[in-house]
C-alpha cells in the first residue's frame, strides 16, 4: 500500500512539471523565458524518473541488467533533450548562427542518434509503463512489447541506411524526416496491434 502511495506521488510530481512546463510555453510572452522554463521542468521530470525508477518499476531490482538499461535510456533522453534545446536557444538567441543548411544535417545527425541508440536498446527493454512504445496494447501485455521493440531493433540499420540514402534522392527533407519516423513508429506499432489483437483472441 505504501509502494502504491509512493509510486503514485512520483506519478503525480511528474505529471504536474509536464503541465508545469506546458503552461509556461503557453503563457509567457517572452519566448526564451518559456523556453527555459520548459526545458527546466521537462529535464526536472526526466530526472526524477531516473532516481526513482527502482520505486516504479519494483518488479526489476536495482543489480539487474534491465535496470540499467532503463537508466541508460532515461539518461540518454535526458541528454538529448539538454543539447537539443540548448542548440535551440542559442540559435534563437544568435549567440550561435547555425546555417539554414547546416540545420538539415544537424537534424539528420540527431534523428539517425537517435534511431540507432533505441534500436540497439530496445530489445533489451523491460516490460515498463514509463520507458519505451507505450501503447495501450503494448503496456497491456508483456508479450506484445517485447515483439513491438524488437521490430524497433530490426527497424534501425535499414532505416539509417533509407534514410541517409534518400537524403541525396529526396528534395524536400522535411517530407523524408516525416516518412523514415513514420516508418520507424508505424510498423511496430501496427505488427504489435495486430500480435496483440490474434493473441487475445485466440488466433495466434
Amino acid at each position: 500500500m505504501k509502494k502504491s502511495m509512493k509510486q503514485n506521488k512520483i506519478r503525480l510530481i511528474i505529471v504536474s512539471l509536464e503541465f508545469a512546463g506546458l503552461f509556461a510555453s503557453l503563457a509567457f510572452r517572452n519566448t526564451i523565458l518559456s523556453m527555459v522554463l520548459l526545458a527546466i521542468c521537462t529535464v526536472s521530470c526526466m530526472l526524477i524518473l531516473y532516481f526513482n525508477l527502482g520505486k516504479l518499476t519494483p518488479s526489476i531490482s536495482e543489480s539487474n541488467p534491465k535496470m540499467k538499461t532503463l537508466k541508460k535510456v532515461t539518461l540518454f533522453n535526458t541528454g538529448l533533450l539538454i543539447a537539443c534545446g540548448a542548440a535551440v536557444l542559442l540559435d534563437y538567441t544568435e549567440i550561435i548562427s547555425i546555417p539554414v543548411e547546416n540545420q538539415k544535417y544537424l537534424a539528420a545527425f540527431i534523428i539517425i542518434v537517435v534511431i540507432v541508440f533505441t534500436g540497439n536498446m530496445s530489445p533489451k527493454l523491460p516490460f515498463s509503463r514509463h520507458t519505451g512504445l507505450r501503447l495501450p496494447w503494448t503496456v497491456m501485455d508483456e508479450e506484445t512489447w517485447i515483439v513491438a521493440h524488437r521490430i524497433i531493433g530490426y527497424l534501425a540499420f535499414p532505416l539509417v541506411l533509407l534514410y541517409l540514402a534518400g537524403m541525396f534522392i529526396v528534395e524536400d527533407f522535411e517530407i523524408l524526416t516525416g516518412i523514415i519516423v513514420a516508418l520507424w513508429i508505424g510498423i511496430p506499432s501496427v505488427y504489435s496491434y495486430i500480435f496483440y489483437y490474434k493473441k487475445t483472441h485466440g488466433k495466434l
